[in-house]
């Protein structure tokens, strides 16, 4: 599985990378110049899809900690809850911040 995941990473990345530049080519010189802007922005896309995968990721282990403690002491389901729903909204909030800052990028 690490493997497979590595391969997509490294796909993706190269996509991000080659493909401002390859559709640009027949532009010429005028090329060059965007090909920069044009690779900033691909960066910052694919940041903001790292992000929001890592969020998912991030409240997902949340989720799983928090069902496996009520497993163990479902008298305290009341408080992992609270705490769950708490620090899930902490991880979207950041996963947002990060996606909006990739948006801006220029």
């Amino acid at each position: 599985m690490k493997n497979l995941t590595t391969s997509v990473l490294l796909a993706t990345a190269t996509m991000a990378l080659l493909g401002p530049a390859t559709a640009l080519a027949q532009d010429g010189g005028a090329a060059v110049a965007a090909t920069g802007a044009s690779l900033g922005k691909g960066l910052a896309v694919l940041g903001g899809g790292l992000a929001v995968v890592g969020g998912g990721l991030g409240i997902g282990l949340v989720g799983k900690g928090a069902v496996e403690s009520i497993a163990r002491q479902p008298e305290a389901a009341g408080q992992i809850q609270i705490n769950m729903i708490l620090a899930a909204a902490l991880i979207e909030g950041a996963t947002l911040f990060a996606v909006a800052v990739g948006f801006l990028a220029k």
